[in-house]
């Protein structure tokens, strides 16, 4: 009998597991997954999915707000990250990033209550590459609005980013590792 719980345990897990491994793998496609959660005003992220009357680029219409539940910013991160690949499809790095990089760097990004970048500023600069660091802060100021952070009001997150020489990145927290 205890085998058997723990057996149905282990097979829940292993489901679970595997929606979590083809959520992360969706996000890295080129096109977006279908949505988590759907509310007639607000979309609950992390839905990165095309709404109706939503334009391909990703943008939200004037009707839709983009709203994350994370309590936390280190859970805010996940809901930013999966928001920044979003607008990016074509910039993300596909696979396992090489061992050397061009650039490594650590942003910090405050985020006011309606989702809009208030603050960037960087706690580990790549200041090596001045004009990554630059292309970087206009990743991001253009995947605004973020998703509006509901539970904290305004948040500071941080994030650090992986810059391979072609101009294609991840973000350690969606990182799929180094060779």
């Amino acid at each position: 009998m205890q085998f058997t719980i723990l057996r149905s345990r282990g097979l829940a897990s292993a489901s679970i597991f595997a929606a979590f491994v083809a959520a992360m793998l969706a996000a890295c496609s080129s096109q977006p997954p279908a949505p988590v959660q759907q509310t007639p005003v607000a979309t609950v992220f992390p839905s990165t999915a095309s709404q109706p009357g939503q334009s391909v680029t990703g943008a939200a219409p004037a009707s839709s707000v983009l709203v994350s539940l994370a309590a936390t910013p280190r859970a805010y991160r996940a809901d930013a990250a999966a928001h920044i690949y979003a607008h990016n499809p074509d910039r993300i790095y596909k696979g396992k990033m090489p061992p050397l990089l061009e650039a490594v760097g650590v942003l910090q990004v405050e985020v006011d209550s309606r989702g809009y970048v208030r603050n960037v500023s960087w706690m580990r600069a790549p200041s090596h590459v001045p004009e990554v660091m630059h292309e970087i802060e206009r990743m991001v100021r253009a995947s605004q609005p973020f998703p509006a952070p509901q539970r904290m009001g305004t948040v500071v997150y941080t994030d650090t980013w992986l810059w391979h020489k072609s101009g294609r990145f991840q973000l350690d927290t969606l990182t799929e590792g180094q060779m």
